[in-house]
């Protein structure tokens, strides 16, 4: 894979039928992707275990006036390790850029300024990641189970989480019922 198609800034969709029950329609905000391997933050499912308000408190933090909202399943990989993908008006220490999402922070900072309303304007809550060593994913693209959508920021923060999946199959034009979910051999 060249370095053009490294996937950073992508949604990574689970197509129809994936075999692999971590990532039953999955999306991906994909973060990093890179000749090290790559990271991904899963906006498509949300946690029932616990809310905004409960992390924080069990951080510590005081809300504030920031709303309780759900927590994503980021993915697989330590589950208990948070993030945040948020709009590119807010950065600190250890804040990477995400184009076209706006930007990933690991921090507790960015938990504490968003319960203090200093904040990004555009936030979500993950715990836990979706990791791939290097060359790992490109093996996995090459065969049927991934598709790589454009990265499009409105689905990410003004699409409920339980949508996004229809939202972003609809925003590149295809009916995800019309898909198979096994290739097939000439």
């Amino acid at each position: 894979m060249s370095e053009a198609q490294y996937l950073s800034g992508r949604l990574l969709l689970a197509m129809p039928n994936m075999y692999d029950p971590n990532f039953e329609r999955a999306v991906i905000a994909m973060c990093v992707h890179d000749e090290n391997g790559a990271l991904g933050i899963g906006v498509g499912h949300l946690r029932d275990d616990i809310s905004f308000h409960g992390l924080l408190e069990q951080l510590d933090i005081e809300p504030g006036d920031a709303p309780d909202c759900p927590v994503h399943h980021g993915g697989p990989v330590e589950t208990a390790r948070g993030f945040v993908l948020h709009s590119a008006d807010w950065g600190g220490e250890g804040t990477l850029l995400v184009n076209p999402f706006g930007a990933l922070s690991g921090s507790v900072d960015v938990l504490r300024a968003i319960a203090a309303g200093r904040g990004p304007r555009h936030w979500l809550v993950a715990l836990g990641y979706a990791g791939w060593a290097s060359g790992q994913l490109e093996q996995e693209m090459s065969r049927p189970g991934w598709y790589a959508a454009t990265g499009r920021a409105p689905i990410l923060y003004d699409t409920p989480a339980e949508d996004r999946w229809n939202a972003t199959w609809a925003a590149e034009g295809i009916n995800p019922s019309m898909l198979a979910g096994d290739g097939g051999n000439a």
